[in-house]
């Protein structure tokens, strides 16, 4: 059979969170990117940690896209979904493209699970999957029989199906199984038992689509063509685990990092506790607020820093985080935001905390800001923001999301070698030592390890003399010390670099993103711009201080756009600081922007019409002044 050729493939798997969905996606995704593909992933988890089975709101999905060209996101919809169950179906359908290849698993389509997912009558017999190319397979009967004679249980058994899954859409894409059976050898080398039986459940579903006649086509998307070098496939997580350990190396320090669990921050502190070797010491502490207190006791020692959390947790670390204002120590705290408010929606994305980044601590206390865009900048905003904490003697919010901590890309290593270093010097030399001394560039005050001989000092909360660091309650003091901490903040612009911006420096629209949002943006901008549309893309890494380039053509378009994963937080600052009105593009659902829903809007700005109506069921959009 000649495969058929395609440029890329957008493939969701949903079922049960005991299904095993994340896996067989992120497996999947490892087959691609061995394959050569680009590829972009999406894993979408339930909130509930034990929902009951079969329930709507226990759904677990994880998509991938993968390409032979460069791609930005996961995809805006699947062209392949598997359903596990009917609750899987019922909520995922409606994303599904006309004439998509649909796979069920009429084994888990009984009585008790069509219930429970609000069928009243069986939706492989209704009628209403008929604008698909729909695959009735009984995955779990299937499974069952590849595994007869086997010594493990029923239960044991049934957990092996996704496996049956795995092969199949193996099978689909030509993709090879020997890379597989390597990896799942590996992953059960203790338990070689449940080796075998996933690899013969993955055999099974592969010669399944090899001998059904069902399966009548075969797919094959080429490699990607990639710059020279090496590549793994990283997570956003990962990813910044992996900038903090760099970034300690290149600052000549050890990394102290001190943490709490909170999804979706959590993988941090596991990234983290494996490089132990490289002077990398983590403490899981009681709480969120003996995290940040362990982390501000280690700057003050003289370690590099960090704590991470999501907003729940960042809002019990104001109050020290302001100590660490006050204090002027050198802090990164990391905030994977996800949907709010209080526990909100904790496994799903959201980019509502940059009031709170910015604004969200008592009294006048600026910290910088910087947000990453993809899981492998995360690796880079890591090392900027340790830089720009040791560098300026500050605490640095860095932004991550749910949607960039869990997704995953091809990421190339980069040459550490190359890597500017940033040595941290600390002051040993007590001639003339004044606690709040300041560099003439970028206004931080030396730091000195406690016990340092002749320079032995007192820092805390309350406000100190601008010079001795005494306590002063002097009211020109305390406004001296308000605006020369508000500037050492402002000054943080000159180490920042050219601000990423596609498209020409003036045009009809300027689309202005932060964080997650870069994918679909920079997709969109791409295709319209290749029409021959003036839009343009600006995509801010520093929240504050402002990009200086952002200044230099905002004023240059005839439109501007913000798009936000919030109801318009960076749509506010930007009118507050350039005095001009920007549009919003708002989505507060829980899901990232679909390269449609950009296109859409900015169409109908290019048109002269209003943005499209806030009940349109796919996102939210404010143009009110």
């Amino acid at each position: 059979m000649e495969p058929k050729h395609l440029d890329r493939v957008v493939i969701r798997f949903a079922g049960d969170s005991g299904d095993g969905m994340q896996l067989t996606g992120t497996e999947f995704a490892k087959a691609a990117a061995e394959a050569g593909n680009d590829i972009s992933t999406f894993p979408d988890f339930p909130a509930e940690i034990r929902a009951p089975a079969g329930s709507l709101f226990g759904v677990s999905g994880f998509q991938l896209q993968f390409s032979s060209s460069e791609i930005y996101t996961p995809g805006d919809a699947p062209d392949v979904f598997v359903a596990m169950n009917p609750a899987a179906l019922k909520t995922n359908l409606k994303d599904l493209v006309d004439n998509g290849t649909l796979i069920i698993n009429t084994g888990a389509f009984i009585e008790s699970n069509l219930k429970k997912a609000a069928y009243k009558v069986s939706p492989l017999e209704d009628g209403s999957l008929a604008k698909y190319k729909v695959h009735a397979v009984d995955i779990t009967a299937l499974t069952a029989a590849a595994l007869e004679g086997s010594d493990l249980s029923n239960k044991e058994k049934g957990r092996t199906k996704n496996f049956f899954a795995l092969g199949l859409v193996f099978w689909m894409y030509g993709r090879e199984l020997a890379g597989e059976i390597k990896r799942i050898n590996a992953t059960f080398a203790k338990n070689p038992q449940f080796a075998e039986a996933n690899i013969k459940v993955m055999k099974a579903g592969y010669h399944y689509g090899e001998t059904a006649e069902v399966f009548q086509t075969q797919y094959y998307v080429p490699p990607a063509h990639f710059a020279p070098g090496m590549y793994r496939n990283i997570t956003g997580n990962e990813a910044l685990a992996l900038g903090l350990v760099v970034g300690a190396e290149l600052a000549g320090k050890n990394l102290f990092y001190a943490g709490y669990p909170i999804t979706p921050a959590s993988s941090i502190l596991h990234s983290l506790a494996k490089y132990k070797h490289f002077g990398t010491l983590t403490f899981q502490a009681e709480d969120e607020i003996a995290a940040i207190g362990a982390a501000l006791g280690a700057a003050y020692g003289g370690a590099v820093a960090v704590t991470a959390s999501s907003g729940p947790g960042i809002a019990l670390k104001g109050e020290a985080i302001g100590l660490g204002v006050m204090t002027e120590l050198p802090l990164v705290i990391v905030n994977v935001q996800r949907g709010g408010p209080s526990t909100g929606l904790p496994t799903k994305t959201e980019q509502s905390d940059l009031f709170q980044a910015i604004y969200g601590r008592n009294g006048e206390s600026p910290i910088p800001v910087i947000a990453c865009k993809s899981p492998g900048d995360s690796f880079y905003c890591a090392v900027e923001a340790l830089k720009i904490a040791t560098k300026y003697m500050v605490p640095v919010m860095l932004l991550s999301d749910g949607y960039i901590a869990n997704g995953s890309e091809p990421w190339p290593l980069p040459n550490l070698n190359a890597m500017p270093r940033f040595d941290v010097v600390h002051r040993t030399d007590p001639t003339g030592y004044f606690v709040y001394d300041r560099d003439p560039k970028t206004l931080a005050r030396a730091w000195v390890i406690p016990g340092t001989p002749g320079m032995e000092h007192r820092i805390g909360g309350i406000e100190k003399d601008a010079l001795t660091g005494n306590i002063s309650y002097a009211p020109e003091n305390h406004e001296k010390q308000t605006h020369v901490r508000a500037e050492k903040i402002a000054r943080v612009a000159q180490d920042i670099g050219e601000m990423d911006l596609s498209g020409a420096d003036r045009g009809d629209v300027l689309v202005i993103g932060w964080g997650g949002t870069y994918g679909a943006l920079r997709q969109a901008q791409n295709a319209l711009a290749a029409q021959g549309k003036k839009v343009s893309h600006a995509h801010l890494r520093w929240l504050s201080p402002l990009e200086p380039g952002l200044a230099k053509i905002i004023r240059n378009f005839k439109t501007v756009l913000v798009a936000e994963l919030n109801s318009g937080q960076l749509r506010t600052i930007l009118r507050a600081e350039f005095l001009i009105d920007c549009l919003g593009l708002n989505k507060i659902q829980g899901m990232p922007f679909k390269v449609r829903e950009v296109s859409d809007a900015i169409e109908a700005l290019l048109a002269g019409a209003p943005l499209p109506a806030t009940d349109k069921p796919t996102t939210t959009t404010t143009a009110n002044a």
